[in-house]
């Protein structure tokens, strides 16, 4: 018998989310019950501990063996294999669906439901990936291996407030992976904050005398404020494709900003 949300133990949903949130066939060692995957967003950060630490070892030991635009190029295509490019098809589909929709909202969830990308998803995708590698280049190898590990989580601490912000902006059954986040409980947030922040002190522990705390959160957090408002004036609620949009621009500003602050230094 299957355990309802209220009772299902931390460890299966965590394992979910490394299921959902990635392509390891972890689902052959042991399948959650399927509520588990209604709070895959409480441990969506931790899964950023796996992605980040393989980008980020990508990263620094591909630029001792290669040039270091391949090295970035080779820690981008990392993370899209081990996420099955998951996060860039919902930045896709919201760049197409906000963009080809207008202000018709049910246009806009149709356009982001539809699994042909078009050009404005593409265009998108073409400036995104190469902001995020011009912007890993910009940056000394050892502050940006250590800001991938910490701006992974930590973007993805961000995204997930949307739910706590905004209700669904569908029925459960028009979800495109079947799935409807619960909202987040105090314990669970708390749980949260731990994952994204605690890549992030080690970042500015070590990198602390040179990247002002401030801006490295404000800036995100700006972010995140403002594609909250565009959803909320636009849709009402969000979607999968919204969280995984958000996520990404969050955590590129973070990279953004870290250039910044290392150029103008």
């Amino acid at each position: 018998m299957q355990t309802s949300p209220s009772t299902s133990k931390w460890w299966q949903n965590a394992w979910a989310a490394f299921i959902f949130f990635t392509r390891l066939p972890l689902w052959r060692i042991y399948q959650p019950p399927r509520e588990s995957y209604q709070a895959v967003i409480e441990y969506w950060p931790l899964t950023g501990w796996l992605t980040g630490c393989v980008m980020a070892a990508t990263l620094y030991f591909g630029h001792l063996w290669m040039p270091f635009p391949l090295a970035i190029v080779a820690t981008i295509l990392a993370r899209v294999l081990l996420m099955g490019a998951f996060h860039e098809d919902g930045l896709a589909d919201f760049i197409d669906g906000f963009g080809g929709g207008g202000s018709h909202r049910q246009r806009i969830l149709d356009i982001m439901k539809d699994s042909h990308i078009g050009t404005y998803g593409v265009i998108g995708l073409i400036f995104y990936f190469l902001l995020l590698a011009t912007t890993l280049y910009s940056l000394p190898v050892n502050i940006s291996v250590l800001a991938i590990m910490a701006g992974d989580p930590f973007a993805k601490m961000l995204s997930g407030q949307v739910i706590q912000m905004l209700p669904y902006a569908r029925k459960e059954e028009e979800a495109k992976v079947k799935v409807v986040y619960r909202k987040i409980k105090m314990a669970s947030a708390i749980g949260l904050a731990v994952q994204g922040l605690l890549p992030l002190a080690l970042f500015l522990y070590t990198y602390g005398d040179i990247m002002p705390w401030e801006y490295l959160l404000f800036v995100p957090c700006l972010v995140m404020y403002g594609l909250y408002l565009l959803i909320w004036n636009r849709l009402k609620g969000y979607t999968g494709d919204c969280c995984g949009a958000i996520c990404l621009m969050v955590e590129l500003s973070f990279y953004l900003t870290a250039a910044v602050i290392v150029h103008q230094s």
